[in-house]
């Protein structure tokens, strides 16, 4: 069993100046958390692999492929794999689990 806590995985992330920390890899699938901060652009490329995003806090808009929704604490969403995404209107902190299956890198 592996476990996270979400408070010592945001202090890991932030110390390590990143926008993304992967903290577990598998061989079917890999997780992370990436956090975008009130009016920060997204800068993420579609990837090769299929997403679900849950988004543990802060609000922001989702555009994935053509479709676009407003996301906030507790919202599940899946991106299939290789389809442009992009959060945007991030008005506040935004903080999301990531997990790539199969794993991404």
């Amino acid at each position: 069993m592996k476990e996270f806590r979400l408070e010592e995985l945001e202090a890991e992330r932030a110390v390590n100046d990143g926008a993304y920390l992967r903290f577990l890899h598998e061989r079917n699938m890999s997780v992370g958390l990436y956090a975008l901060n009130a009016g920060e652009p997204d800068r993420q490329q579609p990837h090769l692999q299929d997403e679900v995003y849950l988004v543990v806090s802060g609000r922001a808009s989702l555009t994935v492929g053509e479709e676009t929704t407003q996301v906030a604490r507790g919202s599940v969403v899946y991106v299939p794999a290789k389809v442009p995404h992009k959060f945007h209107h991030v008005s506040e902190d935004l903080r999301v689990l990531v997990v790539f299956s199969p794993p991404e890198g």
